[in-house]
């Protein structure tokens, strides 16, 4: 990589924003793939692991999926 490249990854880390968007897309991507699937998630709740059945899944939207 090159500097030009290295900077603007030092800005995005630095800001956050971008970043913290992209993990939550890939979370709700992930959580409606399972919902759809049939599949259960696990959860962290009160210090243990829940598992939330599909049909117990709430979502408020369809992500956007690429």
């Amino acid at each position: 990589m090159n500097e030009t490249n290295n900077q603007k990854i030092a800005e995005i880390f630095a800001e956050g924003n971008s970043i913290d968007k992209a993990l939550n897309q890939a979370v709700q991507k992930a959580v409606w793939k399972h919902k759809v699937l049939g599949n259960s998630i696990a959860v962290w709740r009160d210090g243990k692991v829940v598992w939330i059945p599909p049909e117990e899944i709430n979502l408020t939207e369809k992500p956007l999926i690429e």
